[in-house]
């Protein structure tokens, strides 16, 4: 007999080939149909872009709309490809939960980024001779070149 602790942890579940490839089929189409949709708003957010006046609002839309569609396909790869769909509750979560944290992280440091940027603009006025042009974006110095009789 063996000992408790030494026991099989998940539940493996074993199918036929035929079903396998048929789920692997169906979930490729699905991420091959979410891709082209995606593909699709990036270009309606490309096209708003280049018009006079880009609706802000329709692009953050569409913008939100890309990322739950991504969450989508990093679902269905991680639970049909990397078989995290087959395993118990307890395995799901040791890799879910350090995922949350890194995006946690992340997010905490564009943030963070973010705030130290504005600082920098508003009260480094340093920051703000050396990187900012005197005479405005548009003006050019013209240079004077010799005529071409003297030289």
């Amino acid at each position: 007999m063996q000992h408790p602790a030494f026991e099989e942890v998940s539940f493996h579940h074993h199918t036929d080939d035929d079903t396998f490839y048929k789920k692997v089929k169906k979930t490729t189409i699905l991420l091959s149909i979410i891709t082209v949709i995606e593909l699709a708003i990036g270009l309606i957010i490309y096209n708003i872009h280049k018009g006079e006046s880009p609706n802000e609002l329709l692009v953050l839309m569409f913008k939100g709309m890309v990322c739950i569609l991504t969450l989508a396909k990093a679902y269905y790869i991680v639970s049909v490809f990397m078989h995290l769909g087959d395993e118990i509750r307890n395995m799901v979560m040791t890799i879910v939960v350090p995922l949350l944290l890194f995006i946690w992280f992340i997010t905490a440091f564009i943030w963070d980024g973010n705030s130290y940027r504005n600082l920098r603009n508003n009260y480094d006025k340093h920051f703000q001779e050396t990187t900012t042009p005197a005479k405005g974006h548009g003006h050019q110095d013209k240079h004077q070149d010799p005529p071409a009789g003297k030289q």
